[in-house]
């Protein structure tokens, strides 16, 4: 039965399905809303990591996604299991009349993630999609400043992802680096990177891009490059590869305006390198002090996105990413792909 809404008299109750390298950013923003938000339920098909989970959280533990909706009174389900299943246990979980958060990214093709939507939307559930970079101090900043209009036309956007991850990384679980599961370095590493820089200065018209897998034994791609044309007229690119050496470099995005130009980078865009504008302000002196330290390429959003969750399933705000926002940095990345498979440039929207 699907929870009514507005959730009002009690906490929210959420079910973790998946308890691997990404499940402990989920647990911790959990907990990071005690007064709010209770995680009843934990599932995964892994005895060990299941195990593991269960000691960590108390949460009930389930084997089978079945077996949760059928035992649990979950009113939310986070999926963060490889992404190519985000579509099928989507699809189920609002079939049973719960809410969906999913993952980045929310599927790898893009009829699925459309399937996603349809699905949540007849069924009458939420469908949310991690996209907490958005909600860095860094990236806010920006954000504020363009919607004010400090940089005038942009011009040119650059966005770097230089990061590493050895063959051990992909050996460690088989479903990494496949194309049907998880796609490569744009779907899974950098598709935070697509999503900003098509929220911070898209819509993107269109792309060209190239793809290589150098050096990982992998499916997919382990480096790519895309050329953007955005709809306001300025060009765009993204760098991408995992073959850094030694360790992550750089998680970047340099924006180049008529009257500004700022890069927020560090390794995972949580520092203002550069900023500066025509129209110089006295709060510029306090822009550096959006800048932090993380020793993790999530960075500390997934708080502060659960806090929209919940306030969304509350009744007192509107959902930053939903289904539909989630769709247009899927449709950029199986452009991206067609563009690299086919040889040409991809026009948006794409077309079946």
């Amino acid at each position: 039965m699907r929870p009514s809404l507005p959730l009002t008299d009690r906490p929210i109750r959420f079910a973790l399905v998946g308890c691997g390298r990404i499940s402990k950013n989920h647990i911790e923003a959990i907990t990071a809303h005690a007064a709010d938000a209770q995680l009843v339920a934990v599932c995964d098909s892994n005895p060990a990591a299941l195990t593991a989970a269960v000691a960590l959280t108390g949460a009930a533990g389930f084997e089978s996604l079945e077996d949760l909706l059928a035992n649990s009174d979950a009113d939310i389900v986070v999926l963060a299991t490889p992404s190519g299943l985000h579509p099928q246990q989507a699809c189920v979980i609002a079939a049973a009349g719960r809410h969906v958060l999913s993952e980045k990214p929310m599927a790898t093709k893009l009829e699925e993630g459309i399937a996603m939507v349809r699905a949540c939307r007849d069924a009458q559930v939420k469908l949310f999609v991690v996209k907490q970079n958005r909600l860095n101090a860094t990236v806010q900043k920006v954000r504020e400043a363009i919607q004010q209009g400090r940089f005038g036309r942009i011009f040119l956007s650059t966005v770097n992802v230089f990061w590493t991850r050895p063959q051990s990384y992909y050996d460690a679980s088989p479903w990494r680096g496949r194309w049907d599961l998880d796609g490569g370095a744009f779907m899974n590493q950098a598709s935070h990177y697509v999503d900003l820089l098509d929220w911070l200065v898209g819509p993107v018209d269109s792309v060209h891009a190239y793809t290589a897998t150098l050096d990982r034994d992998i499916e997919a791609e382990d480096t790519g490059v895309m050329s953007v044309r955005l709809r306001h007229g300025g060009l765009a690119s993204i760098n991408v590869t995992m073959l850094t050496f030694p360790q992550n470099l750089e998680g970047s995005i340099t924006i180049l305006g008529e009257k500004g130009t700022v890069k927020i980078g560090g390794t995972a865009v949580n520092k203002i390198e550069h900023w500066q504008f025509a129209d110089s302000r006295p709060e510029d002196a306090l822009a550096l002090s959006a800048n932090y330290e993380s020793g993790s390429v999530y960075g500390f959003g997934h708080p502060l996105y659960y806090d929209n969750v919940i306030k969304t399933l509350r009744g007192t705000a509107n959902a930053q990413v939903d289904g539909y926002e989630g769709l247009r940095s899927l449709e950029i990345l199986i452009a991206a792909y067609r563009s690299a498979r086919d040889g040409q440039r991809v026009g948006l929207p794409l077309v079946f």
